[in-house]
Parts: C-alpha cells; sequence; structure tokens
C-alpha cells in the first residue's frame, strides 16, 4: 500500500513537472523570478531563536531545581518516617504527609512537561508566522514571483518511515539561479522588536 502511494505520488510529480516544462518553453518571454528561504536555518542561527532557547533551558533549570528540592523533601520525609513505628499516629501521618508530597512531585512533572510543550508550540507557531509575513514583505521589495521553501536534509540513521517522510517534505531539490533571501529575512527578524 506505501509503495504503491509513493509510486502514485512520484508520478504525479512527473506528470506536474512535464506540464510544467512544457508550459515554460510555450511562454518564451516569460521568466518568474524565485526565491528561496531555509526556515529551518532561520529557526536554528536567529537571534531571536537564540534568546528563545536560553530562556528556555533557564526556565527549565529553574523547574528542575524545584523538583530537586521536593524531591530531597520527600527523602527527608521518608528517613523520618523509618523512624517511627508502623502503628502509632504520627507514622500515619507522616505517611499521608509522604504521599501527598509524592503525588505532588509527579503532578508538578507532569504540569510542567505540557506547560513547556505547549509554550514550545505557541512561540515556534507564532515566529513562523513571523517569518512568513517578512518573507511576503522582502519577495515584494525584491519583485520576486515565488518563494520556495529549501532545507539541507541530513539523513540519519532513522526508521525507514522517518526516512521518507524527511525525503517527502523535500521540495527544493534543485535551485540555482533562485534568489536566496534567508539571511536578509533572518536580519530583519532580528531588528525588529520582541
Amino acid at each position: 500500500m506505501k509503495a504503491r502511494t509513493i509510486f502514485l505520488v512520484c508520478l504525479a510529480g512527473v506528470v506536474v513537472l512535464t506540464m510544467g516544462y512544457e508550459y515554460s518553453q510555450a511562454q518564451p518571454g516569460a521568466s518568474s523570478k524565485i526565491g528561496i528561504v531555509s526556515v529551518m536555518k532561520i529557526f536554528r542561527d536567529s537571534k531571536k531563536s537564540v534568546a528563545h532557547r536560553t530562556e528556555i533551558i533557564s526556565e527549565q533549570n529553574r523547574m528542575r531545581a524545584e523538583l530537586e528540592s521536593l524531591a530531597k523533601q520527600i527523602e527527608a520525609q521518608e528517613a523520618t518516617l523509618k523512624a517511627l513505628k508502623p502503628d502509632s499516629i504520627d507514622y500515619l501521618a507522616q505517611r499521608k504527609e509522604l504521599i501527598d508530597k509524592r503525588s505532588s512531585l509527579e503532578a508538578q512533572q507532569e504540569f510542567n512537561r505540557e506547560r513547556m510543550v505547549l509554550k514550545e508550540y505557541k512561540w515556534s507557531k507564532e515566529f513562523y508566522q513571523e517569518i512568513l509575513r517578512v518573507t511576503s514583505e522582502l519577495a515584494k521589495e525584491k519583485g520576486l514571483d515565488l518563494v520556495l521553501e529549501q532545507d539541507q536534509i541530513e539523513l540519519l540513521p532513522l526508521s525507514v518511515n522517518d526516512i521518507m517522510r524527511t525525503i517527502s517534505t523535500n521540495k527544493v531539490l534543485y535551485s540555482s539561479g533562485c534568489v536566496e533571501i534567508s539571511d536578509e529575512v533572518m536580519a530583519r527578524l532580528d531588528i525588529e522588536q520582541p
């Protein structure tokens, strides 16, 4: 099934490329100015991305310190619990408090994970919208008719599905003669206020 789907997608791509080639041959005087942008390069290298990663690391370190403090309190309470007689009232009170703290630690860990995922999602979505806006502005200024996304892909030792997904998302295979505007987009984004 997957092989058939891949074959059909490739066949459709060949048909589209053939039609595009024939159309371009039929329009000898018409030439489009095409630009390319590496979105991943901007996400990786821009000052805003670096600042965001620094902020995230700082926040993660703060959360980790809070969780470690709570874990140490739990360890201390476990030691205290061992010194008490299991049939005493103090033992039951300490045991309940210990169970509550463990539950609180687990809940805080889960909350922190979810919070970081949502924060990263929101930031990435907003930053991508900024990249699209600035790319559009620069394309208009430069008189570009079309801007494509191009990234250098690395085929790391991944599963076959991961490799196929990586290959299927790489849309520009060759771009000689295209205007590369990634650095200009990044520079404009870095100049703008956060």
